[in-house]
């Protein structure tokens, strides 16, 4: 459990020792232990009990001259909401207690946070006053309050019938905000009831229809009527941090929602036709350990071995097979490695602990060639990469493995035919070389597991 963020402390750790909190020789110790861990500086200080959590917080109240507030027991203004959506809540760990004419008083982990600060003043053009609270309770009250609030609601679907129909919730009269959440939570709902994972909002002649892709197939499960279309997209695309204002570009976001008790995530992707802005959603479910995803002990041991190895870790399947899954449980279960585990992802669809995940962002021109030329100088032990996208990031990928670095990426394949046809291409070359291992996820009840000799043995890889 995170207390406050490194900014904040990184900037103040020697004061904790010029003020007698704590000897010179214990911060020293904790901020080797905090960057070999990969954690929070103030985790390694209040579990190695060096500190209090309310000292800690006291001390940087005094040293900040910002206030400090106990968030247990706290009742916000609900209707504060509204000026932070749920996913800039647990992006920035951020959440407002109230409002004075102009001024926006939030309560932050980290109030040295000035780019979250920036952001929060550029989308609700007040004024910030922040005051600081421990990371555990910020999140707690996030969670609390923005279950029916600024988020599309908590989506019920514990002991639901297996037939719904989101239709049922289109026929309102009333053209309003809740109406569109409705829509938006009863789509989602009928998506994870029919174990769907990707769907498409297209502009048709009278309305947007909305699709779901099963089985390859995409399905027409009904249209919302033109009356809805603008503030029906508008809302997608504000829940997930999107500029509204924009249309004719693409953009790519996160969306945030609960199902009965589980968090899971959303990308969306609004592209630009002839027609009107297409919407894709895909929706990712948290990772889960790998002895939960069917894997087999010796199966989970040759992954874990792979870990410590130069090489490349390939995850394979079809579409929509559940790679990301797959991946997002490997990193979860070596996260505890002492090693410095990164990541280069368009959208992190969930948080990791001891890993460092990083987002591409084209708006401002951080790209993957961008990423290639200075990942490097962060010393990475572990990285994964979503894909290949270019031989270009292909071969400088591959590259790394030379430099004893262990690399985990997906690959597009409908079978182990398909795989083989596919790494048979002379760009594959190097590539194909370097792989010491290949899971294979056929789908979630089937996944197998080549090591080196498997490879060479049954592929011929």
């Amino acid at each position: 459990m995170e207390y406050v963020t490194n900014k904040t402390l990184e900037k103040l750790k020697y004061d904790l020792v010029r003020d007698g909190l704590i000897s010179y020789e214990d911060i020293e110790k904790a901020a080797e232990l905090a960057v070999s861990q990969n954690v929070n500086i103030g985790q390694i200080l209040i579990k190695s009990n060096l500190i209090t959590e309310e000292a800690l917080l006291k001390f940087l109240e005094t040293k900040l001259h910002i206030p400090y507030v106990d968030l247990k027991d706290y009742t916000l203004d609900t209707r504060c909401l509204k000026y932070i959506n749920f996913n800039d809540a647990r992006k920035y760990k951020i959440i407002p207690l109230f409002k004075i004419e102009n001024v926006l008083t939030v309560a932050m982990a980290d109030p040295l946070d000035l780019f979250a600060i920036d952001k929060i003043v550029e989308k609700t053009g007040c004024e910030i006053e922040p005051v600081v609270s421990a990371e555990n309770l910020v999140l707690k009250k996030i969670e609390e309050y923005y279950d029916s609030d600024s988020s599309i609601g908590q989506i019920k679907i514990e002991n639901e019938e297996t037939v719904f129909d989101w239709q049922e919730d289109l026929h309102n009269d009333v053209l309003s905000d809740e109406h569109i959440q409705i829509l938006i939570r009863s789509i989602l709902k009928q998506a994870i009831l029919s174990n769907v994972h990707e769907l498409f909002f297209e502009h048709v002649p009278n309305g947007l229809s909305v699709n779901f892709r099963i089985n390859s197939e995409i399905i027409n499960t009904g249209q919302i009527p033109s009356v809805l279309v603008v503030p029906f997209i508008s809302k997608l695309k504000s829940l997930s941090s999107l500029d509204t204002t924009i249309c004719e570009l693409p953009q790519l976001g996160k969306l945030i929602f609960k199902v009965d008790d589980i968090v899971l995530t959303a990308s969306i992707s609004a592209f630009p036709t002839i027609n009107g802005e297409r919407i894709s959603l895909k929706i990712y479910k948290p990772p889960k350990k790998l002895n939960e995803i069917g894997l087999s002990e010796n199966q989970i041991n040759i992954v874990k071995s792979q870990m410590e190895t130069p090489g490349i870790v390939l995850v394979c399947g079809s579409s929509l097979s559940g790679k990301t899954h797959i991946v997002y449980s490997i990193l979860s279960e070596i996260a505890c490695l002492k090693k410095n585990i990164m990541t280069i992802e368009s959208i992190a669809k969930y948080n990791l602990e001891n890993v460092n995940q990083c987002e591409l962002n084209e708006n401002i021109g951080f790209n993957i060639e961008k990423a290639m030329r200075f990942i490097e100088f962060q010393s990475p032990d572990i990285i994964y990469f979503e894909g290949i996208t270019s031989k270009t990031a292909l071969d400088y990928f591959s590259s790394l493995v030379y430099k004893n670095k262990v690399l985990i990426t997906e690959f597009l394949a409908d079978n182990i035919a398909d795989l083989i046809k596919k790494l048979s291409y002379n760009d594959f070359e190097m590539f194909k070389i370097l792989i010491s291992c290949i899971i294979f996820v056929h789908n979630s009840d089937r996944i197998e597991v080549f090591d080196k000799n498997d490879l060479k043995r049954f592929t011929g890889i």
